[in-house]
């Protein structure tokens, strides 16, 4: 059992400095420990370091770890018929212990030559080609999607910092007296859905609040914390795995935002970064390492994935918002929201019409360099336009571009169809080997081989590499709902009906 940590909170400024920078902490306070605190004493949540897991996808990842089942009715090869049935209440012995299926979701940049031990877990189990975020690219929009299974729009995160005109109040990514609010937070998070299920949670840093508006908490919570090293982080995950039946969590979540802060500081392809991915990979391999060592790779499920991607702004053309509005007109906007875009909310009393009309003019005669919408007029693939939170004006610049004031000057928050904020998906363990055998044994009977064509759902495969098509990140909800057996009590997503059955 690993020494309990503490986690020791303290003040950061915007994420532009703060999730990228060098602080020793975010300015989360522990939650009231009474409160969040498991009756065990295996674990002191308040004071030690889950499973933060690394974001990457381009410099960003997240670790969602879960114990769930499977309910599999496709045909498949003899040597995984001890797979398929088991399902979500099934137990199954790793020699010395009764489990209920497990998995761990994490993330990681796969094809810099730098993370060798992801990779390789990825060519054992199978990838997506991409996994697509929401839109705006960003930390906290993304997670709550994964978390949630919908897009910003319907979920209320609208960005990492947004003003809300309807209860004129403001949302800060890192200020628990804002963020930890319930009321911000609409959607149904997987570990509100598993806990109205009857099965026992877990959630160590992942962006969004201890507790629900409807009352909802996991059974384990640990606040969020910078400079919590993986090596504790991984022997909380196996503390956790190895509680009593009675007390082990099926679902956990965890968060590392190691990489996104490297990314943030020094760009994607710097020398920080590659350390970092590393740094990562050890982490990766030492996960596997372990989950070996307890006869658990037919029981636990890893899988890993980013919020999103992030592209090298180094060296942008920087749009100076304050030029284009004039000194009047910017003096005019009471909140701006997010960033690289810009979500402008100007003063009752200012000609918002007339600003509307400057910044479509300046937009036209810069097509390639940015692009202003009002909700109306949002493109609906940013599925962006239907909240009262959203800025009544977007401006959202185009790769290379970064809208800025004279007085200020990142390198996310850009179109989510761009190939550098795709995300990634690795899985492996009882999943990928029901997906890999559905496919194989589709592939190699008389039947049409419906799994090889890209259509239904793979991208290609090689070197016995199983890449599966990319998808929208909104699915992850469903997935866990369908690996966890609880389909019947999951809410609506914007998910797609049926997706995953493909797979299973």
């Amino acid at each position: 059992m690993a020494p309990p940590l503490k986690l020791t909170p303290s003040s950061q400024s915007e994420e532009r400095e703060g999730l990228l920078s060098d602080v020793d902490t975010l300015s989360f306070i522990e939650a009231d420990e009474s409160k969040y605190s498991s009756s065990s004493d295996t674990i002191t949540l308040l004071s030690i370091g889950l499973a933060a897991l690394p974001r990457i996808a381009v410099v960003v990842g997240t670790l969602l770890g879960l114990v769930f089942g499977l309910l599999y009715w496709l045909p498949a090869p003899q040597s995984s018929i001890r797979t398929l049935h088991f399902n979500g209440d099934t137990l199954r012995s790793n020699g010395t212990h009764d489990f209920k299926r497990t998995v761990l979701l994490v993330a990681d940049y796969l094809d810099r030559g730098l993370t060798p031990h992801l990779l390789d877990i990825s060519k054992k189990g199978l990838r997506a080609k991409f996994m697509k975020p929401v839109f705006p690219t960003l930390t906290f929009p993304n997670h709550w999607a994964l978390m949630t299974g919908l897009y910003a729009e319907s979920h209320g995160i609208v960005a990492n910092n947004f003003w809300d005109a309807e209860t004129d109040s403001e949302f800060h990514y890192n200020n628990i007296t804002s963020c930890w609010q319930p009321h911000w937070w609409r959607g149904e998070p997987m570990w509100e859905t598993a806990g109205r299920a009857g099965l026992i949670t877990a959630n160590l840093m992942w962006p969004g609040p201890p507790e629900t508006f409807s009352g909802a908490s996991p059974t384990y919570f640990v606040p969020w914390a910078d400079k919590v090293s993986l090596d504790v982080k991984l022997a909380q995950i196996m503390d956790w795995i190895d509680l009593p039946l009675s007390k082990r969590p099926q679902l956990i979540l965890a968060y590392e935002p190691s990489l996104d802060q490297a990314g943030h500081a020094t760009g994607p392809y710097s020398q920080r970064v590659n350390d970092t991915l590393k740094y990562v990979d050890a982490f990766a391999r030492d996960l596997h390492s372990s989950l070996v060592a307890r006869n658990l790779s037919d029981i636990v499920d890893v899988v890993f994935v980013s919020d999103h991607g992030m592209t090298d702004t180094s060296h942008p053309e920087l749009l100076y918002i304050d030029d284009i509005l004039g000194e009047e007109g910017w003096q005019a906007v009471e909140h701006e929201d997010g960033w690289p875009s810009m979500g402008l909310h100007f003063n009752p009393s200012a000609n918002t019409s007339h600003y509307l009309d400057v910044l479509l003019a300046a937009a036209a005669d810069n097509k390639e360099k940015f692009n202003v919408y009002t909700p109306q007029t949002m493109p609906e693939r940013y599925h962006f336009g239907h909240s009262a939170r959203i800025a009544p004006i977007y401006v959202i610049p185009n790769m290379g571009y970064v809208l800025t004031t004279r007085k200020e000057g990142d390198n996310h928050g850009y179109d989510n169809n761009e190939p550098s904020m795709h995300a990634i998906f690795v899985a492996h363990g009882p999943f990928s080997t029901v997906a890999k055998a559905i496919h194989h044994s589709q592939s190699t009977s008389h039947r049409p081989r419906w799994l090889s064509n890209p259509d239904k759902g793979w991208h290609s495969t090689s070197d016995a590499t199983y890449v599966m098509n990319g998808f929208q990140n909104v699915e992850i909800y469903n997935l866990v709902m369908k690996l966890l057996g609880i389909e019947a009590q999951a809410t609506k997503t914007n998910g797609t009906t049926g997706f995953w059955d493909k797979y299973l």
